[in-house]
């Protein structure tokens, strides 16, 4: 097992990689603990939880919301949750998500904790203190910013998990590495198959790197005021296609990187052979670099991207493998239909 620390302003949090659920009763000191978890996760993994309490709520994207928020709500009244109660939200993204909303939220604040069970949670959805729920369809429109007091990363829980599943992890594993670390991108090229076999060293050296790339930003900045915004990398048309298309997370964000890579090469950034490294490795790795879209749709949307300012937005541009750049652009100036139309 690894630790790795985030220090905030927040308060501290403790990511343990290679930790197991089994043991998460270590972690929690308070007298009362509920357990928030999805449906797939208690029917595999309920033996290995704690005798708590546990609320169990249903899957995807289109429960992310304010209902099932009000839902949590009651329930935690009827258990007679109290301040001093501890919420631990086991699942993937969608359960942190909402378990750590929850927590932030009910009587002003509750402390709590994640066990990660899916790639994409391990790598970014439970690391670095975002907590929110989606809004008339647009993604963690409603959230706040507060740190679980750890995150137990099992990597033995990702055997469970649909390929689909494992591959919305790796499109955050390529953003990590094509925004921060070439020597990881490299990596990624050489053992691709691996990853995608879910090799035990290859996919606990990856979860890893991941973290300590995003909890290194995220000490620097932990509430978005600046170079935390790097993690947006493919997001801000990622976001827009998830939305319009309802492609999975995974799978906008890699068209979204590969779109912002075509972009940063004719902006003068980014050399044309990083942006076909970046396109090649998304293909090897399963995912898509293109999608049949309409530009009035996908501009629309950007409109209403939470991380506008005013009419500007800060776009993510790479100007290297393994480096990137944040540039404050309007959204006019994005040239939407040649950028979707030679996506």
């Amino acid at each position: 097992m690894e630790k790795v620390e985030i220090h905030g302003k927040l308060g501290k949090s403790t990511i343990l990689i290679n930790e197991r659920l089994k043991n998460l009763n270590k972690y929690v000191t308070a007298d009362k603990a509920v357990i928030i978890t999805d449906e797939t996760v208690y029917h595999h993994y309920h033996n290995d939880f704690p005798e708590w309490d546990i609320i169990t709520i249903g899957q995807g994207e289109k429960i992310k919301n304010l209902d099932t928020a009000a839902i949590i709500y009651e329930r935690l009244v009827q258990l007679k949750a109290d301040r001093s109660t501890f919420i631990v939200g086991v699942g993937g993204g969608i359960v942190c998500d909402i378990a750590g909303f929850i927590a932030s939220t009910y009587m002003r604040g509750l402390k709590f904790g994640f066990v990660s069970s899916t790639l994409l949670s391990q790598v970014d959805a439970s690391v670095g203190g975002k907590n929110g729920v989606n809004f008339k369809g647009f993604k963690n429109m409603v959230g706040v910013f507060n740190q679980p007091e750890f995150v137990i990363c099992d990597t033995g829980l990702l055997k469970t998990l649909p390929e689909k599943e494992i591959l919305c992890g790796i499109a955050e594993i390529i953003k990590h590495a094509a925004i921060a670390d070439a020597d990881l991108f490299a990596f990624l090229e050489r053992e691709y198959q691996k990853a995608l076999m879910l090799d035990t060293d290859v996919i606990t050296k990856l979860v890893r790197d991941s973290i300590i790339i995003k909890s290194t930003i995220v000490n620097r900045d932990e509430t978005e005021r600046g170079e935390r915004k790097k993690l947006n990398f493919g997001h801000t048309f990622g976001h827009a296609i998830e939305k319009t298309k309802g492609l999975p997370h995974g799978e906008a964000v890699s068209i979204g990187m590969a779109i912002a890579a075509d972009f940063s090469v004719k902006e003068e950034l980014l050399p044309a052979k990083g942006a076909e490294r970046l396109s090649g490795l998304i293909k090897n790795m399963k995912l898509p670099v293109s999608f049949q879209g309409n530009d009035a749709e996908i501009f629309e949307a950007l409109q209403k991207d939470k991380k506008k300012d005013g009419s500007n937005i800060h776009f993510v541009f790479l100007d290297d493998i393994g480096s990137c750049v944040i540039r404050k652009i309007s959204l006019n100036s994005i040239p939407v239909k040649e950028l979707i139309a030679n996506a």
